[in-house]
């Protein structure tokens, strides 16, 4: 927590050496294990605090592969601003604080921070994935990725599309001078033709 209350306009710099501690009170975290040092360099205003966020280290959550642990590097950075407010914001990097407000939990921003820095895939390198875990996932799988694969590129070839002939489908489909019959059309829509 930061009581920000007591805190002088201008910048004020906190640093936090974030550990496997930090993730046990957080529910559902899909890290269990951290050695992240994290920078926070908060800016007050008379109306708000701008906060921007930093970090780096690493971090051990689980492969996306074979499910067993593995430790990722984590940096990152980001921009929050808080502001006592009573009116909601849509806007993600405005955090709508209550105006009694007198101290700032930092704990879900960093989460945040962190989590959003490990990379969108996490695998294992090549070969050092649990093969025997691998083979039993396999095993559960609905769609297997040789399925997937058996769509290529190379299936479709262009030479087989005629763009003449897509034309020709469309010209017998439909005429410039059709019009929908009244009773084609849907009532609802019929009502919009009187607005002009």
């Amino acid at each position: 927590m930061i009581p920000f209350i007591g805190l002088k306009i201008g910048s004020h710099t906190f640093e936090y050496d974030i550990s496997s501690s930090f993730f046990d009170s957080i529910e559902y975290s899909i890290i269990h294990e951290a050695n992240v040092h994290v920078d926070l360099v908060l800016e007050k205003k008379e109306t708000m605090m701008i906060g921007n966020f930093s970090c780096e280290g690493e971090v051990s959550t689980y492969c996306d592969r074979c499910n067993d642990p593995l430790n990722v590097p984590v940096k990152g950075s980001f921009q929050l601003i808080f502001k006592l407010s009573t009116q909601n914001s849509d806007d993600e990097s405005l955090i709508i604080l209550p105006p009694e407000a007198y101290e700032l939990d930092v704990t879900p921003y960093i989460y945040e921070l962190i989590t959003v820095s490990l990379p969108f895939r996490k695998i294992h390198p090549e070969g050092e994935c649990n093969e025997e875990m691998v083979e039993q996932l396999h095993q559960y799988l609905v769609n297997d990725e040789d399925e997937d694969e058996d769509w290529d590129d190379e299936d479709w070839d262009d030479e087989d599309w005629d763009e003449d002939d897509f034309d020709d489908d469309i010209d017998d489909d439909f005429d410039d001078n059709d019009t929908p019959d009244d009773d084609d059309i849907d009532p609802r829509w019929s009502i919009l033709k009187n607005l002009n």
